[in-house]
């Protein structure tokens, strides 16, 4: 059934029935008794609005393009469960790429999605080049997680410096001044963020990081895996670890665990990102938790405001520590 016949079944005019069933009915005033009896005759006869032709209509798919760098990652891929949630909430679908921490397929999945004429677009990019986002992008845009210096894209990320500031200092809060940190992509906002915030940690508590070990090119626990490796084998080996990701931590315990060093009575480890497995393993990790669904939610707001043609602001959100047992009190030893 069509609506011009659901009109005429209700013998009501067509904009009346397509104002109740697109909930414009309060809008328009028109009354409950009538939106009540439309709604009821339209669930009689199973009818379904022709979303396709309303579409295209009203020049909108009701599609949001979400493109991550790496769905294999819990944070990723839990960033991307909250940013469905909030947009299916609102009446938005997502198409969603994953760009594997490629450049030129994050590209591609931007010709993709504009092909599909996305409404907008949430970017969590790969972090090295933004210049193919200023010259083909002409819809709105929120970046998430990574941002670009010097711009002027909008962006939902957390306070990474605050986080790896705190967690630094929180090590050496129980005594450990040989401080490692193996580290992700090395160009990006966050990783840069979370080396300054070391830097700045050790400096403020008159640390000397001229010996300061930084390893790593990647979020990969293999990366993690690799550097750990590096690290045990040095004439003095650090006596804490500094994972700037879930990933990286993951592969870190691995090296360990094959050097037959135990966790925290050998060497300690803390990680920034929380995943729920954490307070599993032996021991529990300690960890800098990011506020996955504080920047799920903002994100797609900011993108909504966006939509709606009103001014935006970026957003740093806070992230907590969280101490488990991974840290031992050397400061005692």
């Amino acid at each position: 059934m069509t609506i011009k016949e659901l009109a005429q079944e209700l013998e009501m005019s067509t904009t009346t029935v397509s104002r109740v069933l697109t909930g414009q009915g309060k809008k328009y005033r028109i009354s409950e008794k009538t939106a009540q009896r439309v709604r009821e005759v339209a669930s009689k006869v199973d009818f379904a609005p022709n979303q396709i032709a309303r579409n295209l209509r009203l020049q909108k798919t009701n599609t949001i393009g979400l493109i991550i760098p790496n769905i294999s990652n819990p944070f990723f891929a839990n960033l991307a469960r909250t940013v469905e949630e909030g947009l299916r909430k609102r009446g938005k679908m997502v198409l969603l790429c994953d760009t594997k921490d490629d450049t030129t397929l994050e590209k591609e999945a931007i010709e993709l999605l504009l092909a599909r004429k996305v409404d907008g677009l949430l970017i969590a990019p790969i972090g090295e080049k933004w210049e193919h986002l200023k010259n083909n992008v002409d819809i709105p845009l929120v970046l998430i997680d990574r941002y670009f210096e010097n711009n002027d894209f909008a962006y939902v990320t957390t306070d990474n410096y605050q986080g790896a500031y705190d967690a630094t200092s929180f090590l050496i809060a129980k005594g450990h001044q040989n401080i490692a940190c193996i580290q992700g992509l090395i160009n990006t906002s966050p990783n840069k963020n979370r080396i300054r915030g070391v830097i700045q940690a050790l400096d403020d508590h008159d640390i000397s990081h001229q010996e300061l070990s930084i390893l790593g090119t990647n979020y990969s626990a293999e990366n993690g895996y690799e550097s750990t490796q590096l690290l045990l084998q040095k004439a003095i080996r650090p006596t804490a670890i500094f994972a700037l990701n879930n990933q990286i931590a993951l592969g870190a315990m691995k090296a360990i665990n094959e050097a037959r060093l135990n966790i925290p009575e050998d060497i300690s480890l803390i990680s920034f990102d929380e995943q729920y497995y954490f307070e599993l393993l032996s021991p529990p990790l300690s960890s800098v938790k990011q506020p996955m669904e504080g920047i799920g939610k903002t994100a797609v707001a900011t993108l909504f405001d966006l939509l709606e043609g009103k001014k935006v602001t970026s957003s740093k959100l806070i992230p907590s520590l969280i101490e488990r047992a991974s840290v031992k009190n050397i400061s005692k030893s």
